[in-house]
């Protein structure tokens, strides 16, 4: 589900290119010294975002540094890290702990046994010191896992439970900018998750999996509506970062919330595009 809030490489300035990229391997680092190489493979665009969001308001002291990786081996990468980076790199955890966790008592999927057996220990020292984000995550997904199970079609409400968890970790401190930030993820989240599901039909038709979007699929304004949905999720979620005092690295945050989340979307189009003209170029005349 995560993956759809990132840059749009093309539009942005190559310094700029270059710290979101020393962002991403300083999420990628602080993974891997925390939680090991399990905890790596956690990573995601959209927590790299919460870093250089929370990093611009707060104005965190960000320490530079060079590293070498299995990804990198001859070149040291620029890394970029502050107390934010190990906040989200503990939410990364935690979140693909209970998302396992869910595969697993929901499925019954291997992967998600494995994933829960591996990560508990951690996730139970990263609930004790972010309880409450991870209490909002536990319920949001078994929630959402209810609404699954039920066959919800209400896509508000599925998509209301990623959007209260989102919120919850955008919440870095309970200050001021608390209900700024709450607002943000939440529609950004909302946003995720419609991307996310938008994104599946067409697999989830094919293979009878649930999606909350099959019955608004039957209708003639289906891409129609599905638009209307992600703007409205993207443009409640900008209107409330534009009330943030972010000035630091604001041209990368713009990037991803006015274009990169956007990246998805644009290719879905083209291959449905391009589909067409296939199969009316096989049309015999």
């Amino acid at each position: 589900m995560f993956g759809y809030v990132k840059i749009n490489e093309p539009e942005l300035k190559m310094k700029d290119w270059k710290k979101y990229k020393a962002y991403y391997c300083g999420l990628c680092r602080s993974l891997k010294e925390r939680h090991g190489s399990l905890g790596q493979m956690t990573l995601t665009y959209d927590m790299t975002f919460a870093v250089i969001l929370l990093t611009s308001l707060y104005e965190s002291e960000t320490r530079l540094s060079g590293h070498r990786c299995k990804v990198h081996p001859v070149k040291k990468q620029n890394v970029l890290r502050n107390e934010i980076t190990e906040y989200a790199a503990d939410m990364n955890v935690i979140l693909a702990y209970y998302h396992m966790k869910d595969d697993w008592k929901d499925e019954r999927k291997a992967g998600g046994f494995a994933g829960t057996y591996a990560l508990k220990g951690k996730a139970e020292k990263i609930a004790l010191a972010y309880p409450r984000q991870s209490r909002t995550i536990e319920k949001e997904l078994s929630r959402l896992s209810a609404c699954e199970k039920d066959g919800c079609t209400d896509i508000d409400r599925t998509a209301g439970c990623f959007g209260k968890l989102m919120s919850e970790l955008f919440v870095y401190r309970e200050d001021m900018w608390e209900e700024r930030l709450r607002k943000m993820g939440f529609f950004l989240g909302k946003f995720i998750y419609i991307m996310d599901a938008y994104d599946d039909l067409e697999k989830d038709l094919k293979t009878g999996s649930y999606n909350p979007l099959k019955e608004l699929s039957q209708n003639e304004e289906y891409e129609t509506k599905c638009r209307e949905m992600l703007c409205m999720m993207i443009a409640e979620c900008t209107a409330s970062f534009e009330t943030l005092p972010c000035l630091l690295d604001v041209d990368i945050l713009r990037n991803i919330l006015y274009d990169g989340v956007w990246s998805r979307y644009r290719k879905i189009q083209e291959q449905k595009k391009k589909s067409e003209e296939e199969n009316h170029d096989e049309k015999p005349i």
